[in-house]
């Protein structure tokens, strides 16, 4: 029994350790090259395909007997994997990234000889000799990232709008997501909640860097998507639970908030004078180095709210910012949003304060579209009316 537990849990310091410890390393580099390897030849599987096609009868009974025939040759030389399905998906691979020229190694091409091998080696020689001169030709293309396997880029593919499938490809490689973990932000519509207080500029740099969090209304989403707590869309509600259900399922929490975030403390008490406040959440953002405290409020925001929150921030300043902290940012979660008084209250101006619609569904994307819609025309109204009223006192 010693010598098992031994074996399955080895001391990192023992020669055993660190033998298994660059074993797993090696191995998971293997399988990481492996499943790159495998993503580019689908997508050169996906383009011989098309050119095929292309150069082809264009009646679409050619093209499905093309791939039927093509499906029972690889089953028959290679086994299960290469079905019709299969092939559609690599098809469809290529055609959405065909200005993605992955980067092909050259493979070793031997000597000159007549037999059947040599001519099949020249052949792919001359296949990869021409990929890699457009490679050179059109270098700023970017390839496929070795993080990303083929089942991410299955999920990447059912993102029609560009921009969009570019954003969550740069997070999912530069935050290790999960192709379960992607699904999830692609179908809660992350990259949609994210654009509303971004101009083209900044919608470019989501799309080629993903979320970079410089200012505190980087950090902020509308709505923010709580699905994961399973718990009624009701106005009976009460805040309490809502937060009891946050706090049992922090781990989903943390990664709806987004990036940086860490738990600092739920119900913090706070004193100012002889009087008692306390927080619903407090978190701390260390990409943003400053805290984030949290209102819960079940219905619609409302001044008091605002003040509240405004009360809390200054409060948190005062007493728990130390030297090195950024000013704290403050921000009421609501069931509903009344984008009069976020208009003409301090939300407006104020830097620091927030107020972001929650549901606790997964929108459809059109019912999410109706709500991004309404409020950029709310946004873009306010200005008009802005730029009105300044004309008018001049």
């Amino acid at each position: 029994m010693g010598n098992e537990n031994i074996l399955e849990k080895p001391e990192s310091n023992s020669l055993f350790g660190r033998v298994v410890a660059i074993l797993e390393q090696a191995r998971t580099k293997v399988v990481r090259t492996i499943s790159g390897e495998m993503v580019i030849a689908y997508w050169l599987i996906g383009r011989e395909i098309v050119l095929e096609l292309q150069k082809g009868d264009p009646r679409a009974e050619y093209g499905k007997n093309l791939i039927d025939d093509l499906s029972k040759q690889l089953n028959k030389k290679y086994g299960r994997g290469y079905s019709t399905t299969n092939l559609r998906y690599f098809r469809t691979f290529y055609q959405t990234y065909s200005d993605r020229i992955p980067e092909i190694r050259h493979l070793p091409c031997g000597e000159s000889d007549h037999s059947n091998h040599s001519k099949k080696r020249h052949l792919e020689c001359g296949v990869l000799a021409a990929l890699s001169i457009a490679v050179e030709k059109r270098d700023s293309i970017k390839g496929f990232h070795p993080d990303l396997g083929w089942s991410h880029y299955r999920a990447l593919m059912k993102v029609e709008n560009k921009h969009a499938r570019l954003f969550y490809e740069v997070e999912a490689a530069q935050q290790l997501w999960s192709v379960s973990y992607l699904e999830r932000q692609i179908h809660s519509h992350l990259f949609e909640r994210l654009l509303k207080s971004r101009d083209k500029k900044g919608v470019l740099l989501l799309t080629n860097e993903g979320q970079k969090l410089i200012e505190p209304i980087d950090a902020i989403k509308d709505p923010y998507v709580l699905d994961f707590l399973d718990l009624p869309d009701s106005e009976l509600l009460h805040e309490s639970v809502l937060e009891s259900a946050i706090i049992n399922n922090l781990q989903k929490f943390l990664l709806e908030l987004g990036k940086g975030f860490s738990f600092v403390a739920r119900q913090k008490r706070i004193r100012f004078e002889d009087q008692y406040f306390y927080i619903d959440l407090v978190f701390y953002n260390y990409l943003l180095k400053c805290f984030v405290l949290i209102d819960l409020k079940i219905g619609e925001l409302t001044h008091q709210d605002i003040g509240q929150m405004d009360g809390y921030v200054r409060m948190y300043e005062d007493l728990m910012k130390v030297k090195g902290d950024k000013p704290t940012i403050g921000l009421i979660l609501c069931s509903e949003k009344n984008e009069a008084i976020a208009r003409y209250s301090v939300l407006h101006e104020n830097k620091q304060l927030f107020a972001s619609k929650y549901l606790l569904y997964l929108p459809t994307e059109k019912e999410l579209e109706w709500m991004l819609r309404k409020e950029r025309w709310l946004i873009e109204e306010h200005l008009i009316t802005e730029q009105r009223g300044k004309a008018e006192k001049e």
